[in-house]
């Protein structure tokens, strides 16, 4: 029953070790799809700690592949200081991972007081040329997010860049994707999206952030399986020195 026991062990720690490769690269997607939508909203928060999480989490990535290297050769070799070193570094690794939550949890938090801090100024930073970093940013947004202004259309009008084309209209990134032929003219406010765009954008930063999180609680669960297997293996070669081994069925001296 004890040798059933060991061997469903050092079974179930090779198959997780090939997860942690799996994890490493789904773990290095997240922190990159992060990093990749922080240059699209950048703009609107001025924090840049707000990356802290994502670069922690391409760091675990990183490190769960040599885990797994390490976790799949020290099971087939039955080696007991590579079992060891291999539920340290896990261990150490699950401390960052819960680092990461704490840490996403709380920018998280402060995405919305970023936002609303800080969107105000680009809105007032925007000149409708494409070359301009706000403009491409606000333009970005608006289209992507279906929305229109701060709060809504209407906040154009207090905006340095209606004040000075005197057109009455709003950015065309305003115009509904469903409309043709739409000016951005205020008189046809059906034309426009309804929603303002501040609300949307805390929405957006804060999924993000969530997706960081998931990842990390996700992968701490298997990471707490991988190391109660190692350490199962370790007990049972500390106190039994001729056990069968995974790949030969031979005894271990």
């Amino acid at each position: 029953m004890g040798q059933c026991g060991i061997t469903s062990s050092k079974t179930v720690l090779v198959f997780l070790n090939l997860i942690f490769w799996a994890a490493a690269g789904i773990l290095c997607y997240v922190g990159a799809y992060v990093f990749i939508t922080y240059d699209d909203y950048d703009h609107f928060f001025e924090d840049v700690y707000t990356l802290i999480p994502a670069v922690v989490i391409i760091a675990v990535g990183t490190l769960l592949f040599i885990i797994g290297l390490i976790g799949c050769c020290a099971t087939i070799r039955e080696s007991r200081c590579g079992l060891a070193t291999f539920v340290i570094i896990l261990l150490l690794v699950f401390v960052t991972e819960v680092v990461v939550v704490v840490l996403g949890y709380i920018y998280r938090a402060k995405v919305e007081d970023e936002v609303n801090h800080s969107i105000k100024k680009v809105y007032d930073a925007y000149n409708g040329t494409n070359p301009d970093a706000a403009s491409r940013a606000i333009d970005y947004v608006q289209r992507q997010l279906h929305c229109c202004g701060i709060h809504d259309y209407t906040d154009w009008e207090t905006t340095n860049w209606f004040k000075e084309t005197k057109n009455n209209s709003v950015p065309l990134s305003c115009c509904k994707a469903t409309v043709s032929n739409c000016t951005g003219i205020l008189a046809r406010p059906t034309d426009l999206y309804g929603e303002g765009c501040e609300v949307l954008v805390v929405k957006k930063l804060q999924e993000i952030m969530m997706y960081v999180i998931w990842a990390a609680l996700g992968f701490a669960a298997i990471q707490l399986l991988g190391m109660l297997c190692a350490c199962i293996v370790l007990c049972r070669r500390s106190k039994d020195p001729a056990y069968e081994l995974l790949i030969t069925g031979g005894t271990y001296a």
